[in-house]
C-alpha cells in the first residue's frame, strides 16, 4: 500500500482524531487523487512556519497539523528557558484563523507558557510591535497573508519581533518534526488555563500603544492640519484585519475625508468580493477605483488580510488612476520620510536603508542621496529584522531609517519588524497632504523621483505548478538553470551569476567568489546597462517567480527594456 494511503487509514481509525476529522476524510474515499494531495507529505514547517489550504490531513492546516507546530515551538521555548517571559498570539479574518489561535493557546498553555490573545483580529505589525511591547519570548500570528481563501498558515515570530531565522528557524524546525504521535500534543481546558494565568485576554491597551507610537512617527503634523480637509483617502481592507486600526489612526491625525469601501470593510474569510485578497492584484482594486472616482480621490489605498502589504493607485496627468509597484509605493514613502528628515536636521550620521536583492536598485542612488549606509538582504522581510537586530546588538552601529520589499512591504521605523501596512498607510496620506501643499499631485512626485534618479523599472513573472507534480517541475527547471547559467539574456551581457544555494559568485571571465548572505535556492544575474534577473521557488505558495529590472532615460524606454528582458527570461528558462 502506498504511504499516503497508510497514513489516510491511520487518520480514518486512530481514536486521536475528532469525528468531524474522520467524516471529512470518509467523504473523500473514492478520490485517492484527492486522499495523495493530503497525505503524501506533511505540512512543511518552513523558515516561516506553516502555510496550506484548511482541511483534514498532513498536508493541510487543521488542529493537528498546529497543535503539532505549537507542540514543537513549545518544547524549542522550555529548552530555552524562556517560557517565562509568554508568548503573544493573533489572527486575521481567514476561516479558522481564531479557533486556530485558540489551538496554539491552549497548547502552549498546557506546556506551562503564559499566552497574550488578542480578542478579536488584529494586523501583522501591531503582533510584531506587541512581542516587543509586552517582552514575549516569541509570538504567532494566525494567516496566509494574500493566499486565496482556502488557505491558512501560521508565522512564528522571537522575541525582537521579527519572524524568526537561523539558527532558531532550523532548531524549531526540528521539534516540530520530533513529533510524529500527534497524541503527544497537549492541550488544556480554556478555563482551566484562563483561572490559571496561562491565558491572558489582551486589546485595547495594546492597541492604543500601538496607534500612539505610529502617530509619533508623523514628521508634519502641521501640513495634515492644514490640508486635512483638502485630501480625499479611498481605503479598503480587502475584508482584512487592517480596517480599525486604518481608519482610527487617519481619523485622529484629523484626515476628514476617508472613504472606505463598504463592500469589503467588514472581516471575511470568504473575500467575496475579490479573486483573491491581494494588493498586487489590479483586479482587486475594482470596487476601490469606482468609488474613487465618485469622491475624486487623491490616492486610494488597499491592505491585504493580515495588513502588512500596501498596495497604491493615484491620478496620473492625464487624471487616470494608476497602479503603483511595491517598489515604487516603497520609494514614493522612502523619499518623503529621507527628504523630511534631512530638512529637520533629523537623519543621522550612521542611517542606514535595507532591501532585498530582487527590490528597485533605486535604493543605491537614495542611500547615495540621504548618506546612508545600504544592506540588501535575501527576499522576505525576517531578514530585515534580523538586520535591525544585529545593528543593535552591535551597539547600535547603523541607525535604521526605512527598509522595504518589492511585495508591496515597507517599514518606516523599527517600532516593529515586519512589513507594516498601517503605519505606510498613515505615511503615504502624510506624503500627499504635503505635497499637495506644494501643489503637486503622489503621481508628479513619482515622476520628480524619476527624474532625480533615472528611470527605474522591475517586473515580475510567476509560474504556478501545484501538488507533487508540481514542485518536481519547480525543482527541475531551477536544477536545469543551475546547471547551464547564460552568457547572455536576449542583447544584456551576464556580468555575473549569483547562486545563493552554492553560495558562489561566479564572474564573466570565470573568476570565482563566494556570497556574503544565507544558503538559499536563488539564482541572480546581474548584467549590463544596470540591469539584473533574479528566480527562486517561491516559500509560501506553489510557485516559481522570475524577477527582472532595467533603468531607462525615460518611462517608456524603460518600459521596453524590461519587455525585451522579460521575454529573453522566459525564453531562458523554458530553454
Amino acid at each position: 500500500m502506498e504511504e499516503y494511503l497508510v497514513k489516510y487509514e491511520k487518520w480514518l481509525n486512530d481514536p486521536c482524531f475528532d469525528e468531524n476529522t474522520k467524516k471529512e476524510l470518509k467523504e473523500i474515499k473514492e478520490n485517492e487523487k484527492e486522499i495523495e494531495d493530503r497525505f503524501y507529505k506533511d505540512l512543511e514547517f518552513g523558515t516561516a512556519g506553516l502555510r496550506g489550504v484548511i482541511g483534514a490531513g498532513t498536508n493541510r492546516m487543521n488542529k493537528y497539523t498546529v497543535g503539532k507546530a505549537t507542540q514543537g515551538l513549545a518544547n524549542f521555548i522550555l529548552k530555552e528557558g524562556t517560557q517565562d517571559k509568554g508568548v503573544a498570539i493573533a489572527y486575521d479574518s481567514r476561516h479558522m484563523s481564531k479557533e486556530f489561535s485558540e489551538e496554539t493557546a491552549l497548547c502552549l498553555n498546557a506546556n506551562g507558557i503564559k499566552t497574550y490573545v488578542f480578542e478579536s483580529l488584529r494586523p501583522v505589525p501591531e503582533l510584531s510591535f506587541t512581542v516587543r511591547k509586552l517582552g514575549c519570548t516569541a509570538g504567532v500570528m494566525i494567516t496566509a497573508s494574500h493566499n486565496p481563501p482556502e488557505y491558512n498558515g501560521y508565522k512564528v515570530y522571537w522575541d525582537d519581533g521579527a519572524q524568526i531565522v537561523p539558527p532558531k528557524d532550523k532548531q524549531i524546525i526540528d521539534e516540530v518534526n520530533a513529533i510524529t504521535d500527534f497524541s503527544t500534543i497537549k492541550t488544556m481546558d480554556i478555563k482551566e488555563a484562563v483561572e490559571k494565568g496561562l491565558y491572558v485576554q489582551i486589546g485595547k491597551e495594546v492597541d492604543d500603544d500601538f496607534v500612539n507610537t505610529l502617530k509619533s512617527l508623523v514628521l508634519n503634523p502641521d501640513v495634515i492640519k492644514k490640508e486635512q480637509d483638502n485630501v480625499t483617502i479611498v481605503y479598503t481592507p480587502l475584508h482584512g484585519a487592517g480596517n480599525v486600526p486604518v481608519q482610527r489612526v487617519l481619523k485622529e491625525l484629523g484626515f476628514t475625508h476617508v472613504y472606505v469601501v463598504p463592500e469589503q470593510e467588514n472581516p471575511d474569510g470568504d473575500f467575496p468580493t475579490v479573486s483573491y485578497p491581494n494588493p498586487e492584484d489590479k483586479k482587486a482594486f475594482k470596487l476601490a477605483l469606482e468609488l474613487a472616482e465618485k469622491v475624486d480621490a487623491d490616492v486610494v489605498l488597499a491592505t491585504d488580510p493580515d495588513s502588512d502589504r500596501l498596495g497604491v493607485y493615484s491620478k496620473d496627468e492625464n487624471g487616470e488612476y494608476v497602479p503603483y509597484t511595491g517598489n515604487m509605493s516603497a520609494i514614493l514613502i522612502a523619499e518623503y520620510e529621507l527628504s523630511q528628515k534631512k530638512e529637520k536636521g533629523l537623519l543621522p550620521d550612521n542611517g542606514a536603508i535595507i532591501t532585498t536583492i530582487v527590490s528597485s536598485n533605486m535604493t543605491k542612488d537614495l542611500a547615495k542621496e540621504y548618506n546612508l549606509t545600504m544592506f540588501e538582504t535575501l527576499t522576505g522581510f525576517k531578514w530585515i529584522g534580523e538586520k535591525i537586530r544585529q545593528f543593535e546588538e552591535n551597539n547600535n552601529s547603523y541607525s535604521y531609517q526605512f527598509g522595504f520589499e518589492e511585495s508591496y512591504g515597507c517599514l518606516i521605523s523599527p517600532h516593529a519588524r515586519d512589513k507594516d501596512g498601517i503605519s505606510a498607510v498613515m505615511a503615504l496620506c502624510e506624503a500627499t497632504a504635503y505635497y499637495k501643499s506644494k501643489g503637486i499631485t503622489l503621481w508628479e512626485q513619482m515622476i520628480n523621483i524619476y527624474k532625480k534618479y533615472g528611470f527605474y523599472k522591475e517586473g515580475q513573472v510567476s509560474i504556478t505548478l501545484k501538488g507533487a507534480d508540481g514542485a518536481e517541475q519547480i525543482k527541475a527547471m531551477m536544477e536545469k538553470m543551475r546547471k547551464n547559467p547564460p552568457k547572455k539574456l536576449g542583447s544584456y551581457d551576464v556580468l555575473e551569476v549569483r547562486d545563493y544555494k552554492e553560495h558562489t559568485i561566479v564572474k564573466a571571465d570565470g573568476t570565482k567568489l563566494e556570497t556574503d548572505l544565507p544558503t538559499s535556492n536563488v539564482l541572480y544575474y546581474d548584467l549590463n546597462d544596470n540591469s539584473w534577473c533574479c528566480v527562486r521557488p517561491s516559500g509560501t505558495e506553489p510557485k516559481i517567480k522570475f524577477y527582472m529590472g532595467v533603468k531607462g532615460k525615460s518611462m517608456i524606454e524603460a518600459e521596453q527594456k524590461l519587455e525585451e528582458l522579460t521575454e529573453a527570461m522566459k525564453e531562458y528558462s523554458n530553454s
